[in-house]
C-alpha cells in the first residue's frame, strides 16, 4: 500500500471542511504519536524503578536537563511549521520542499553541535543541579548517551514537524509506533542483560532509547526523500540557503527563548525540589511523567490547531483559523477536567506502579492531586499558545512564559516551603499559580487578534 492512502486530511478539509471533522483527523494521529513518544520514557522510568530510587532519580535529572539542551530546536519547529502550512495552504508546494529542506539542514547541525557539548558539559550539569554523589554515575552515563543520540533525535523532531505543517499526521504516528514497539524488546534486555545481552543498568535504557529514535528518523528521512509522503524533499534542498534559513529562525528565535526559559526553570525546579531530598526528586520525576502523558492531548490539539491556523490564514480565511483555535482548546478543557478526577482518586496506586517507596508515593500523590486541576488552565496555555505559533506570532507566547513561570512560579517555589508544613507542598502550589496566569494570558491575547496580521 502506498503512504498516499493513509494519509491524514488534505487541503480541502483543512480550510473548507467541516471543524471538528478536521481537528479529530489532524490530532489523532498526533496524540498517538505523542504518547508513543512519551512510552519510551515511560517504559525507560519502568525497568528503572526496579533498580532503586537513585536510580530512578539520575533518569529524572537527566530528563530535565535535556529540556534545557531543546530550546533552539524547539523554535525551528514553530518556525518550520509556521512557514510549511502557509505555503500548503497558499498550494506553493515548491516553497513548503524548501522550507523542509532548510529546518533539516539546520536541525542536524544543531545535533552535531548539542552532542559534543553535551558530553563534555555533563558532569558540571549535575553538579549544578545538586545531584547527590549516589545519583551522579548513573546520571552523567545515561545523559551523555542520550546525547550522542541528539542528531538523529532531532532529525526526527523536525521531520514530524515539517509532516505536521503539511497536515500528514498519520506518518510520524506510524513511524514512532515502530520505534516504541523497538524500545519495549530493548529496555529489558540491555539495562538487565539476560541469556547474551550486557546487564548495562540505566546505561541499557539510555541506549534502547537512542537505539530506536535512530531507526525512527531513517524511515522519516526516508518518506520525505522518496515523495511517499505529501511533502517531497529532494537533496538539493538540504543545501544552505541563507534567506529562507533566517525566516525559519526569525520566527523561531522567540520560541526558542520560550523553551529555553521554561527549561531553565525546570532546572531551577529541580534544584529546589532536590533540597527536599532524593526521594522527593523520585516522587517528583514520577508525578511529572504522568503529567506529560496528561498534557498531550493539549499538545496534539496545539498542533492540530496550529496547522489549521497556518493553512487557513494562507488560505485567506482568518475567522475560520480562530473558530479551529477555540473549538481544540475547548476539547482539552474537558479532558482536562476528567484528568483531574481520575488522578484525585488514584494517585497513590499509580505512583506505586513505578516505586513502592512509601515516602515517594505520599510525596507524588500530594503533587498529582495538587496540581492537575489546573492543567485546565494548562490546556489554553498550550493549545491557543500553539495557534499563535501556527500563525507566525512567536513572540508574545515567549513573554507570558516568561512572566509565569520566572516572575511567579520560581519566586514562589523558593518562599512557599519555609511557609507549610510539608516543603514540597509549597512547590507544588507555585506551580499551579503559575498554570493559571499563564493559560489567562495567551487565551487574552488570543481574542485581540493581532496574531491574524503577522507576517511570515
Amino acid at each position: 500500500m502506498r503512504w498516499r492512502l493513509i494519509q491524514t486530511a488534505d487541503n480541502d478539509l483543512l480550510t473548507q471542511g467541516p471543524l471538528f471533522r478536521a481537528l479529530v483527523v489532524l490530532s489523532t494521529p498526533m496524540l498517538v504519536s505523542a504518547l508513543l513518544q512519551n512510552l519510551q520514557s515511560v517504559i525507560d522510568l519502568f525497568w528503572v524503578g526496579r533498580l532503586g530510587a537513585e536510580a530512578v532519580a539520575a533518569v529524572a535529572m537527566s530528563g530535565t536537563l535535556l529540556m534545557v539542551l531543546f530550546p533552539m530546536l524547539m523554535g525551528m519547529s514553530l518556525g518550520t511549521v509556521a512557514l510549511v502550512s502557509r505555503a500548503m495552504g497558499a498550494q506553493r508546494y515548491d516553497e513548503a520542499a524548501a522550507a523542509a529542506g532548510q529546518s533539516l539542514s539546520l536541525s542536524l547541525s544543531l545535533g552535531l553541535i548539542s552532542a559534543v557539548a553535551g558530553w563534555f558539559g555533563t558532569p558540571l550539569l549535575f553538579r549544578l543541579l545538586g545531584a547527590g554523589p549516589e545519583v551522579l554515575p548513573d546520571g552523567i552515563a545515561y545523559l551523555r548517551i542520550s546525547m550522542v543520540g541528539s542528531v538523529t533525535s532531532f532529525a526526527l523532531f523536525m521531520g514530524n514537524a515539517v509532516l505536521q505543517g503539511a497536515g500528514d499526521t498519520v506518518t510520524p504516528m506510524l513511524i514512532m509506533a515502530v520505534a516504541n514497539l523497538l524500545n519495549v524488546v530493548l529496555d529489558p534486555l540491555l539495562i538487565f542483560g539476560p541469556g547474551p545481552f550486557p546487564a548495562l543498568g540505566v546505561q541499557g535504557a539510555a541506549l534502547a532509547t537512542v537505539l530506536s529514535q535512530a531507526v525512527a528518523a531513517t524511515l522519516s528521512l526516508v518518506a520525505l526523500l522518496t515523495g511517499r509522503v505529501r511533502i517531497h524533499l529532494r537533496l538539493e534542498l538540504l543545501r544552505p540557503d541563507t534567506a529562507l534559513a533566517w525566516r525559519i529562525l526569525r520566527i523561531g528565535i522567540p520560541g526558542s527563548g520560550q523553551a529555553l526559559s521554561r527549561s531553565l526553570m525546570s532546572l531551577v525546579l529541580m534544584r529546589i525540589v532536590a533540597t527536599c531530598g532524593t526521594v522527593a526528586v523520585a516522587a517528583y520525576g514520577i508525578g511529572l511523567r504522568f503529567h506529560m502523558i496528561t498534557l498531550m492531548p493539549a499538545f496534539a490539539l496545539g498542533g492540530a490547531a496550529a496547522t489549521m491556523v497556518g493553512q487557513n490564514l494562507g488560505a485567506g480565511r482568518p475567522g475560520r483559523a480562530r473558530r479551529a483555535a477555540w473549538l481544540a482548546a475547548g476539547l482539552d478543557v474537558v479532558l482536562m477536567v476528567a484528568a483531574a478526577a481520575f488522578f484525585a482518586l488514584l494517585a497513590g496506586p499509580l505512583i506505586r506502579v513505578f516505586n513502592a517507596d512509601p515516602e515517594v508515593i505520599g510525596i507524588g500523590a500530594v503533587y498529582l492531586r495538587t496540581v492537575s486541576p489546573f492543567y485546565v488552565f494548562a490546556a489554553l496555555a498550550i493549545v491557543l499558545g500553539r495557534a499563535l505559533n501556527g500563525a507566525g506570532d512567536t513572540m508574545a507566547p515567549m513573554i507570558f512564559t516568561v512572566l509565569s513561570l520566572w516572575g511567579l512560579q520560581v519566586p514562589l517555589a523558593l518562599t512557599l516551603p519555609g511557609r507549610m508544613a510539608t516543603p514540597t507542598d509549597g512547590i507544588w502550589w507555585a506551580i499551579a499559580a503559575a498554570t493559571v496566569l499563564h493559560g489567562v494570558l495567551i487565551a487574552a491575547w488570543f481574542e485581540t487578534g493581532r496574531w491574524k496580521r503577522t507576517r511570515v
